[in-house]
């Protein structure tokens, strides 16, 4: 199986797609290695949140998504 990543918002424009699946496990090394350089800039910024399986992290420099895992990347909100 593998680990699904969903880019959300502006982020899908920045990877040119809304998902892609990677070979699982994946840390978060590996998750800056497969999501292209300017997704990776994004997600080093605080404003930008990691889901793992509907939960967001309070650590997402701990990121640890297994088999059949869904990793949402989530930009800042913002609205009006």
């Amino acid at each position: 199986m593998a680990v699904t990543i969903l880019f959300l918002g502006p982020l899908a424009d920045m990877a040119g797609a809304e998902s892609k699946d990677v070979e699982a496990p994946l840390d978060w090394a590996g998750l800056l290695e497969v999501v292209g350089s300017d997704v990776a800039d994004q997600l080093t910024q605080e404003r930008v949140n990691i889901a793992c399986d509907g939960r967001v992290l309070a650590d997402k420099t701990a990121l640890n998504a297994k088999d059949g895992d869904e990793v949402a990347l989530l930009p800042p909100v913002s609205g009006g």
